[in-house]
């Protein structure tokens, strides 16, 4: 009878994962308050030049008609406040860096740490147990900008995540302390239909 009992055990386990999404540890939520505490609705707001750190505006007069928007800034930000690196000023300047970022982490990154992860559910299931996941997509067009958002943890089951995607905390055109990578990434309409969204991980650590 033992057979039967642990196919019975396994299929009750592959079931649970079509509803909802590997529990959220203490290190998950962790995360979420860290996340929390950036205050991203209120700070790197689109439309000025800020402090890449903070998210505050510098005063500094803009020169050009860009949208300045803040996505890579916050990412690095926020991946400094736990403790890792992700390419950010003064490395690279703040125009464009998404772009060199999604570069960045497919080579460098590796040796700092980042490892890519396969897809939306397995992003999901890393922020829950309190490792740092990017999600980040590059702009086929070289002088546009690509964009960065940080998955945070959440309940979605993979049929959710597979419709729109995990949870995401972003600066950019809108700032989002809570959104589907859809949503995020809506001012890059190929990016989530066509998978060109890349996920890296991190555990959390000291620089």
């Amino acid at each position: 009878m033992r057979f039967p009992l642990l196919a019975f055990c396994l299929a009750l386990t592959g079931a649970a994962r079509l509803f909802a999404a590997a529990e959220i540890t203490a290190e998950g939520q962790h995360l979420t308050v860290v996340l929390d505490s950036m205050h991203v609705e209120e700070h790197w707001i689109a439309g000025a030049i800020v402090d890449w750190r903070t998210g505050d505006p510098t005063g500094k007069a803009i020169a050009d008609t860009g949208k300045h928007t803040h996505c890579s800034q916050f990412a690095a930000a926020a991946c400094e406040k736990l403790g890792i690196y992700l390419l950010r000023p003064p490395e690279h300047g703040s125009v464009l860096l998404a772009n060199a970022q999604f570069d960045w982490l497919a080579a460098e990154g590796r040796a700092k740490g980042w490892t890519p992860v396969a897809d939306g559910v397995a992003a999901q299931d890393l922020a829950n147990q309190g490792q740092v996941v990017v999600a980040v997509c590059q702009n086929a067009d070289p002088k546009k900008s690509g964009h960065i958002a940080i998955v945070r943890p959440g309940t979605k089951t993979p049929a959710q995540i597979a419709a729109e995607g995990p949870d995401i905390v972003q600066a950019g055109g809108t700032n989002f302390n809570l959104a589907s990578l859809k949503r995020g990434f809506a001012n890059h309409p190929d990016a989530f239909p066509k998978g060109e969204i890349r996920f890296y991980a991190h555990a959390q650590g000291k620089e």
